[in-house]
């Protein structure tokens, strides 16, 4: 099952205004131009009070009614399904482009697990223009890539930077500098703990690192 849409109520009612329509302009262009015959008045206004959330498909007939991108009514998108919504791409497309079967493609939406193959997770990346960190996250890589960084940057980083560079399908080229840089922080953090404090004290600072080590690793790629 779905979790609800990130759906941006602020900015929906805004471009509504902008239009100078009313809720029953838009659920009129609802019902005429994308068959949602259920749409009333009623249905705009709850969403634009944040009582009630569109589905995926209400929110791209609400986009079209508004003359705007899907996107620009949610928020950041975290799955499959959003980023897909977000880019007003069907299923069927992005299922073909990527080269997977529509029905095994709407299960992976549904279940929030990617399954597809490394040529099959590359073609994802490109049509669905993913950044690195969301690529990561919707493949479900987080935790492998979690506990690589902690290893490169605990060991030695250059023993590692082959399988990070093919988990973020980023150049080894382009990550030698920020694995270099955090491995670097970190034994300079511990070396500085362990002359001062205890070995308990020491351990936590280790570990709240660790713990962060995703969101150091990408504060050093900002283009991805």
């Amino acid at each position: 099952m779905h979790r609800p849409l990130p759906f941006n109520a602020r900015a929906a009612r805004i471009l509504r205004e902008k239009l100078g329509m009313a809720p029953g302009h838009v659920a009129y262009g609802m019902r005429a131009s994308y068959g949602m015959t259920h749409i009333t008045p009623d249905h705009i206004a709850a969403w634009e009070r944040g009582a009630a959330l569109p589905t995926a498909n209400e929110l791209t007939a609400l986009a079209g009614a508004l003359w705007c991108a899907p996107g620009e009514l949610m928020g950041p998108p975290r799955t499959l399904l959003e980023h897909r919504l977000a880019r007003g791409r069907s299923a069927e497309d992005v299922a073909r482009l990527v080269g997977i079967d529509l029905g095994a493609y709407r299960h992976m939406e549904e279940t929030g697990l990617w399954k597809g193959d490394k040529r099959q997770s590359a073609n994802l990346s490109r049509v669905l223009d993913l950044p690195a960190r969301d690529f990561v996250a919707i493949t479900g890589h987080e935790e492998e890539l979690a506990r690589l960084l902690a290893e490169a940057v605990s060991t030695r980083w250059q023993a590692h930077i082959r399988a990070i560079a093919k988990l973020v399908a980023i150049d080894r080229r382009d990550l030698q500098g920020p694995l270099r840089d955090m491995h670097n922080e970190y034994q300079t953090l511990m070396a500085a703990t362990l002359g001062r404090a205890s070995s308990t004290a020491s351990g936590e600072v280790g570990r709240r690192y660790i713990d962060e080590v995703l969101d150091h690793f990408w504060s050093r790629l900002p283009e991805h």
